[in-house]
């Protein structure tokens, strides 16, 4: 091979490099992530041809996908998707990227869930449970939940009709359109206009306190929705205007899980320890030992 000639893996040591430079987190992981999308490979079939020759073709388009990440745009926009509990979900600016630490919620809403409601109703039926997500951004949290429990519905609730878009393609794509409604409005008020009551409430509400946004990283500041972001003065106004609005739905749901900020677990928890109704209110921490989720059941 002519030693001018520049190998892929060449392409990405250069890349990982150019990155590091300009600040890039993870710079190796983001290369290879690039690397993928340009060239259709999986990772292994990148690692088995590590040695191939560059597209020469490609260098272009190469060069502005490494400048987009250099100027600290997230990868999973500029490829288009993000892996989500073993799904892809298709994300644009106009959502939030799905995080890892959200898989654990969706977890523990199947788990309890599925005990919850496997017994029979009055009929001699298994109940059929109905999930409500609300802010649902790309849809992760109820297209992850009914993929996992087939005889579970779900109804997605967002007040931006962007994101209500993205949710709903990601439904179509990973085959669950047909048990999925969606609905465009502000947090639970959709829910009472339609007279739905769900049987299990989650939500990842905006929970970043204002005054804090600018000291987020730069990826999530100056790419992610402010509006999926922005939690008001102490980050709880959402949480409280969810847990006040139960009462307003036409039952109360019987599973209520919320993703929660760093040190709002027991603030939160204390809301739904006061409303009432809920035998158990649990705290889940993440895989860093963050306390994470709040978990209530009645």
């Amino acid at each position: 091979m002519d030693d001018a000639v520049k190998t892929i893996r060449e392409a990405f040591v250069e890349a990982s490099s150019f990155l590091n430079r300009h600040g890039v987190e993870e710079a190796a992981l983001s290369g290879e992530m690039l690397l993928q999308h340009l060239l259709g490979w999986s990772r292994s079939k990148l690692l088995l041809n590590w040695r191939d020759p560059f597209p020469e073709d490609l260098e272009l388009e190469w060069q502005k996908l490494l400048g987009r990440r250099a100027t600290g745009e997230p990868v999973q926009y500029i490829i288009g998707e993000e892996g989500f509990y073993g799904l892809t979900f298709k994300v644009t600016r106009a959502v939030l990227i799905p995080r890892p630490e959200t898989e654990i919620l969706v977890q523990e809403i199947v788990f309890r869930g599925k005990r919850l409601f496997s017994s029979l109703d009055g009929t001699g039926s298994a109940i059929k449970p109905l999930l409500a997500d609300i802010g649902t951004g790309s849809g992760a949290i109820p297209v992850t939940a009914v993929s996992q429990c087939p005889e579970w519905t779900a109804v997605a609730v967002d007040i931006s009709p962007a994101a209500l878009a993205i949710a709903k393609e990601n439904a179509e794509r990973n085959a669950v359109a047909e048990r999925v409604r969606f609905l465009e409005g502000d947090l639970l008020e959709p829910l009472i206009r339609e007279g739905i009551g769900p049987d299990i409430l989650v939500s990842n509400p905006p929970y970043i306190p204002s005054r804090d946004l600018h000291d987020l990283q730069r990826e999530v500041r100056d790419y992610e929705p402010h509006l999926a972001l922005d939690g008001g003065k102490d980050g709880l106004i959402f949480y409280r205007r969810l847990v006040d609005g139960l009462e307003r739905l036409t039952k109360r749901p019987r599973l209520v899980g919320f993703e929660v900020g760093m040190g709002q677990a027991r603030d939160v928890a204390a809301m739904l320890k006061e409303a009432g109704g809920y035998r158990t209110v649990d705290i889940v921490k993440d895989l860093a030992g963050i306390e994470r989720h709040v978990l209530a059941e009645a």
